[in-house]
C-alpha cells in the first residue's frame, strides 16, 4: 500500500510538471509571473526530494548524454561574454531548472508512467481550454484580455494581448487557456499522438480514449495553425515509416531509408520553391505570418557574432538590446526567433549549434530504433511489437518539425520533453513487447473475485486466451459416482 501511494504521488508530481511547463502561458495568466516562479521553484525542490527518496538504482551522472553537458556548459560560460549579463544569468538558471525536472522524471518514472503522466497533463490543458472558450463564448460573449499585461500596454493595443478572442462559435482560431492558437494547436497535436497510442494499445478505456482523441483533433481544427498541420503530416509519415520498418525487419530496411530520404528531399524542395502554394492550401501566406522577416533580422544579428553568439537568454528580454529594437509584430516586441536553430545560433553561435545538434540527432536515432526494433527477452525469438514503443519517436518528430517555425523546443515543456527523451532513451533501452502492455480490460471481461480473503490476481494473458489462471477454484462438471463406463463404439 505504501508503495502504491508513493507511485501515485510521483505520477501526480509528473503531471504537475507537465502542466506547468507545457501550459506555462495559462499558469502565468492565472497567477502572474511571481506566482508562476513560486510554483516552478516548489516543483524543483519537490523534484530533488523525490529523486533523493526514490534513489534510482540506474542513475549515474555519466549516463546522461554528453551533448547535454556540452550545451549547458556553453550556456553557463556565455554569461561572461553576454551583452545582457543579468538576463543571461536568469536564462541559465531557468535552463538548468527545466533540465533538472526532465532528468528527475526520466529516472523516477517508467516509460509507461511517462506516457500516462503526459496524457494526464494534456487532458487537463485541453479540457481547461475547451471549458474556458465555452465560458467566453456563452457567458462573457466578448474578447477577454490577459490578466497580467506588460507595463505600458493595454488589451486594445494588439490582438496578441487577448487571452481569448471569443471565436469558438465562429470556428476559431481559439487560444484556450494558453492565450496562443499556435501553442494550443501543438498541445492538440501531442494529444492526438498520445491519446491515439493509448487507445490503440488498450491502455485506456475505449470510450475515454476515443473522447479525448476526438477532442484533441477538434482542438487542432479550431486553432487553424498551418505549422501544426505540417507537423501532423510529418508525424503521420513518421508513423507510416515506422510501421513499414517493423514489417521489413532489421535486415531489409534499405528501401525504407531511401524512401525516407526522398520524402525529406521533397519536403525541403516544397518549402524552398513552392512555399506560397503549400501554405496557400492551408490558408496562410508564404511569408509564414511574418517569420521570414524575423529570420532575416536574426541572421543579420547573428552574423555579427557568428561563433559564440550574444549570450544565452532563453526567453528574449524585450527591454534589453539587441532585442528591444530587433523586431515587432502587431505592435508587440517579438519574443523569439521563431526557429529554435536560429535562436541557438543567435545566442550561442555556431559552437552552440554544434553542441545542440547531437542532442537532437542522437535522441532521434535512439527513439527510432526503440520504435522499430523487435523486442526480445535474452536470446529468445522476437516478441510481438508494443504500440506504446512508437510514442517517443512520434512526439520527437512533432517537436523537431515545430522547431523550424517556433523556438519553444529550447524552453519550458518542449525542452523538458526533449531532455527527458534524450536521457531516458540513453539508459532505459529495454524494448517493450505487446504482452507487457498494462492494458485496461473491458469491464465485461474482469472476473468477479470469489475469495473473501482479498483480491484475486488476474492473469491478463490468460484472459486473452480464455484460460483461468487466477487461482480461484471454479465450479466444474460433477464427476459421476462409480466407475466410468467405457465407450465401445468407434463411430
Amino acid at each position: 500500500m505504501a508503495e502504491s501511494r508513493t507511485r501515485l504521488g510521483v505520477s501526480a508530481y509528473a503531471i504537475g510538471v507537465f502542466v506547468l511547463t507545457l501550459g506555462s502561458n495559462g499558469v502565468r495568466n492565472l497567477v502572474g509571473w511571481w506566482g508562476f516562479l513560486a510554483i516552478a521553484a516548489a516543483l524543483v525542490v519537490i523534484g530533488v526530494v523525490v529523486f533523493v527518496r526514490e534513489k534510482p538504482a540506474r542513475f549515474r551522472w555519466y549516463r546522461l548524454p554528453s551533448p547535454i553537458y556540452w550545451f549547458l556548459a556553453l550556456a553557463v560560460l556565455s554569461i561572461f561574454w553576454s551583452q545582457y549579463r543579468l538576463e543571461s544569468v536568469l536564462g541559465v538558471i531557468a535552463q538548468l531548472a527545466t533540465t533538472l525536472l526532465a532528468v528527475v522524471l526520466a529516472f523516477v518514472l517508467t516509460w509507461h508512467e511517462v506516457l500516462r503522466a503526459l496524457g494526464g497533463a494534456l487532458r487537463w490543458i485541453i479540457g481547461a481550454s475547451v471549458v474556458f472558450e465555452l465560458w467566453v463564448a456563452l457567458v462573457v460573449r466578448a474578447p477577454v484580455a490577459q490578466r497580467f499585461l506588460p507595463d505600458g500596454y493595454d488589451a486594445g493595443d494588439s490582438k496578441l494581448l487577448l487571452w481569448s478572442r471569443d471565436l469558438l462559435l465562429s470556428g476559431g482560431p481559439i487560444q484556450g487557456v494558453l492565450a496562443s492558437s499556435v501553442l494550443l494547436g501543438f498541445i492538440g497535436l501531442l494529444g492526438v499522438i498520445v491519446f491515439g497510442i493509448q487507445l490503440r494499445a488498450g491502455l485506456v478505456r475505449r470510450f475515454e480514449g476515443g473522447f479525448w482523441l476526438l477532442l484533441a483533433a477538434a482542438t487542432i481544427l479550431l486553432t487553424r495553425g498551418a505549422t501544426v498541420w505540417v507537423a501532423l503530416a510529418a508525424a503521420v509519415v513518421g508513423l507510416g515509416l515506422a510501421l513499414w520498418a517493423r514489417r521489413l525487419g532489421p535486415e531489409r530496411r534499405a528501401p525504407l531509408y531511401l524512401t525516407g530520404a526522398a520524402i525529406l528531399g521533397v519536403a525541403i524542395g516544397l518549402t524552398l520553391f513552392a512555399r506560397e502554394f503549400v501554405f496557400g492550401l492551408l490558408g496562410k501566406s508564404g511569408t509564414m505570418t511574418g517569420r521570414l522577416e524575423t529570420w532575416q533580422k536574426v541572421i543579420d544579428l547573428a552574423e555579427q557574432r557568428p561563433w559564440f553568439g550574444w549570450g544565452w537568454i532563453s526567453y528574449w528580454a524585450p527591454w534589453a538590446e539587441p532585442f528591444a529594437s530587433l523586431d515587432e509584430k502587431a505592435g508587440i516586441p517579438v519574443m523569439s526567433a521563431h526557429n529554435a536553430w536560429l535562436d541557438v545560433w543567435l545566442q550561442l553561435g555556431i559552437v552552440g549549434v554544434l553542441a545542440f545538434a547531437p542532442i537532437v540527432v542522437l535522441t532521434t536515432w535512439r527513439v527510432w530504433f526503440r520504435a522499430v526494433d523487435p523486442p526480445r527477452r535474452g536470446y529468445g525469438p522476437p516478441l510481438p511489437y508494443a504500440t506504446s514503443a512508437l510514442w517517443p519517436f512520434l512526439v520527437l518528430v512533432a517537436l523537431l518539425v515545430q522547431s523550424l517555425s517556433e523556438s519553444r523546443l529550447l524552453i519550458e515543456g518542449e525542452w523538458v520533453l526533449l531532455i527527458l527523451l534524450a536521457v531516458k532513451s540513453r539508459f532505459d533501452f529495454e524494448l517493450p513487447s505487446q504482452d507487457a502492455e498494462p492494458t485496461k480490460l473491458p469491464w465485461q471481461r474482469v472476473p468477479i473475485p470469489l475469495h473473501e480473503s482479498g483480491p484475486v490476481d488476474i492473469d491478463r494473458d490468460a484472459l486473452r486466451a480464455g484460460i483461468d489462471r487466477s487461482g480461484v477454484d471454479r465450479p466444474g462438471p460433477v464427476a459421476p459416482e462409480g466407475p466410468v463406463p467405457r465407450r465401445t463404439d468407434r463411430g
